[in-house]
């Protein structure tokens, strides 16, 4: 369980109705098969130890003490087991008959769950869970929790609390998951028994995972399998495993064992962030139980650019909505300042490119020309034929005003002024021509009582990849949310759907990622960012996961030694792991003072909104996880 990664499964075993003998043997086998792959909890499907089709037979004794003798050989044949387990029983107490799981480990019941949410028909063979926390003597054990919402606590794992419901309560109005959540529960197992009719896969699917979301818990869910009665209905055995709202295991009709891990210190940081007010009490809380700690093996899949959607149908939709999104805050802005432009500085990369294709958006939205919008070229000593061209042929076929101001004779005054050697290609050679950009847009938007359209993207301002008070400052930071992964996706989504931007925007697209401040070679870029700081999509995966969750850079490593396996050794990824805290931490004074700009996903970094840190932090403690490894 290092890292916080908990492995769980759900299970559906071959069962045969009634025969409760063969059930336990099918149970036990698969707790033994689910303990060997490595999982430390397991639920199985509703009444799985009887079959959940027995119908009157419930009313049968020869049923119920069958049930009763199966669960002590399951007990017995898993004592060794760490495993925790929910098995699913019919269950005698106090007179009435409850649909029960018995939640299990070490031989030993740490707690019976009954259902509290029956159908019409079930009501003919069982009674609702009653009210409140009770104990009950069976199973040779005197003190067993007996009630619908019960939580079993993992003394060795504060991180984890289990709660378990059925799938009538999981679609009730007021699902006792719910409290369980509010109690502190973080993972969740439902057992059912649903037909595979059309269509329930899709309900069920939306059921487990809009529910992990809003509980922001991982949901365990098992359904009957095939060994089911076919009278009335097939059962099809679906399986599902989730996670906050995604869904990261399913299976389907085979039955069989479904494996995957919850994360339950993503679990812990986004219940830190999100949810107030107080918790529940303890009183509703099972006998706590020891899981050894060991490492989890991760088998979940993990996405490489996890800013950017896989499904290129999801992609689509996603770029369509921050492009749209930004220009929306855009537009907004323009009305408010009545700016008669809007005055964006285009260098043909691919930054200035979607701040453009934002603005042009903008001001159809206000049925405004293209002409209102400004786009400023402006040459200096690292400018290529290649980009230039770019830029003036994207503002051409916008139908934006361009405008082109060459700016190396004043920045040679300015060294002179200054008594800067201009053969010394420092950091003062660099940041002299970003500031003198950013001086002609600013006086240009003056002119024309406009405003500057801002290019800096979300990556660049992790890393503080800008120049203060030069390319860093704008009037309306429009990428100001949008990761460099993403932009690239945003100008290909557009470069598909505009056939007549199509051919300058793919040259774009295949232009290296450069600042052009440094003298061209041959006139090809002689500065590439990703050489210099690293790939962008390592930095927006440690981005990601930094930001957003709050991960320890040695849980960040680990990931995404497994994400980029195929791309990057680990030793790389260690070097632009540090690289990344070391620049993130000593560049937070550019952020603090961000111009306003629309906030498109989760991850955000204005000092207003999304993240808030002294820009004197000590990086020691993170540093300090990285020198570990």
């Amino acid at each position: 369980m290092k890292d916080g990664f908990l492995s769980v499964s759900c299970g559906a075993p071959d069962l045969r109705p009634a025969d409760c003998h063969y059930n336990a043997e099918q149970t036990f086998t698969l707790m033994r098969k689910a303990d060997k792959a490595g999982a430390r909890v397991l639920v199985l499907p509703e009444l799985g130890l009887t079959g959940y089709t027995c119908a009157d037979l419930f009313f049968q004794d020869a049923l119920l003490k069958g049930a009763e003798e199966a669960l002590r050989t399951v007990l017995e044949a898993t004592r060794p087991l760490e495993l925790v387990a929910a098995v699913g029983l019919p269950f005698r107490a106090g007179g009435r008959l409850y649909d029960c799981a018995a939640v299990i480990q070490k031989g030993r019941v740490l707690g019976l769950v009954p259902k509290a949410s029956l159908s019409d028909a079930e009501t003919r063979w069982f009674s609702p869970a009653p009210d409140g926390l009770q104990t009950v003597a069976a199973f040779g054990q005197t003190d067993i929790p007996f009630g619908a919402v019960l939580t079993f606590p993992c003394d060795t794992l504060p991180g984890l609390v289990l709660g378990f419901e059925f799938g009538g309560d999981l679609a009730a109005l007021m699902p006792p998951s719910a409290q369980m959540a509010r109690d502190g529960a973080t993972v969740v197992g439902c057992l059912d028994a649903a037909p595979a009719v059309v269509g329930a896969d899709d309900r069920h699917r939306q059921l487990v995972t809009s529910q992990s979301l809003r509980l922001a818990c991982g949901y365990l869910y098992a359904s009957a399998g095939a060994g089911e009665s076919v009278a009335d209905a097939v059962y099809g055995a679906h399986e599902l495993i989730s996670e906050n709202g995604a869904l990261l295991a399913e299976r389907r009709f085979d039955g069989g064992l479904l494996l995957s891990e919850i994360d339950l210190s993503r679990l812990d940081y986004e219940r830190r962030r999100n949810w107030r007010g107080a918790c529940g009490s303890d009183a509703r809380r099972a006998a706590p139980f020891s899981l050894s700690i060991r490492e989890t093996r991760l088998t979940r899949y993990l996405p490489s650019m996890p800013f950017v959607p896989e499904s290129p149908d999801a992609l689509r939709e996603r770029c369509r909505e921050i492009l749209l999104t930004a220009a929306l805050g855009l537009k907004r802005r323009l009305q408010d300042t009545n700016s008669k432009a809007a005055v964006v500085g285009l260098s043909g990369g691919l930054d200035s490119t979607l701040a453009i294709l934002i603005t042009a958006r903008a001001m159809e939205l206000l049925d405004r020309p293209a002409s209102d919008i400004v786009a400023v070229t402006m040459p200096g000593f690292g400018t290529t034929d290649n980009t230039k061209d770019n830029a003036v042929r994207l503002a051409e076929s916008l139908g934006a005003t361009l405008r082109t101001v060459r700016i190396s004779s004043s920045v040679l005054r300015h060294f002179r002024d200054i008594g800067h050697d201009p053969d010394l290609h420092n950091v003062t050679y660099e940041n002299a021509q970003a500031r003198e950009r950013t001086q002609v847009l600013m006086d240009i938007a003056n002119d024309l009582g406009g405003l500057v359209v801002g290019t800096g993207d979300l990556s660049e301002l992790a890393l503080g990849w800008c120049t203060y008070n030069g390319d860093h400052m704008s009037m309306y930071a429009v990428n100001a949310s949008i990761p460099k992964t993403l932009i690239r996706h945003i100008v290909a989504c557009a470069a598909d759907e505009s056939p007549e931007l199509s051919g300058v925007l793919r040259g774009i697209l295949e232009t290296p990622i450069s600042p052009e401040l440094l003298p061209a070679v041959q006139g090809e870029i002689a500065q590439k960012t990703e050489d210099l700081v690293g790939p962008y999509e390592l930095h927006d995966f440690f981005l990601y996961y930094a930001v957003r969750w709050g991960f320890a850079p040695s849980k960040i490593l680990r990931l995404a030694a497994q994400a980029f396996a195929d791309r990057y050794s680990r030793d790389v990824i260690l070097k632009w792991l540090r690289v990344f805290y070391g620049r993130f931490f000593s560049q937070q004074f550019k952020r603090d003072c961000l111009p306003d700009g629309p906030k498109v996903g989760k991850a955000s970094l204005s000092p207003r909104g999304d993240w808030r840190m002294p820009s004197d932090a000590s990086r020691a403690l993170w540093l300090a996880d990285l020198e570990t490894l």
